[in-house]
């Protein structure tokens, strides 16, 4: 089975910087397609947060352009958070539509790891 797995969360003071990790595993083998980042706050809605995919297309929200970096290297997706201020505060979830040879072309998600920003 396919797992995500996310390190990297935890406190940082505003104006600080953060790297998030996510680590694919599972089976012989593992080829990622499209990988995003999403973030859901306290009494918000979950929201894209950055995606890119294997044409180096990448797309951010408004909130984070210019401060958040998403990037892969084989199966890691990271997430290179710069500049925080209190509004990123929220639970980080990666995910990634992965190729494995048993069950082609699936979406999997990562358990969510706490970012919390303090002033």
């Amino acid at each position: 089975q396919v797992q995500l797995v996310e390190s990297g969360g935890g406190l940082v003071q505003a104006g600080g910087s953060l790297r998030l990790s996510c680590a694919a595993s599972g089976g012989s083998r593992l080829i990622l397609n499209t990988w995003a980042w999403y973030r859901q706050a306290q009494g918000k809605q979950r929201e894209l947060v950055a995606a890119d995919d294997t044409r180096g297309i990448t797309n951010y929200a408004d909130s984070v352009k210019g401060r958040f970096t998403i990037s892969r290297d084989a199966n890691t997706v990271y997430l290179q958070m710069k500049s925080l201020n209190t509004g990123d505060t929220a639970v980080y979830y990666c995910t990634a539509n992965i190729w494995t040879a048993l069950h082609g072309s699936k979406a999997y998600w990562g358990q969510g790891t706490q970012v919390t920003v303090a002033s």
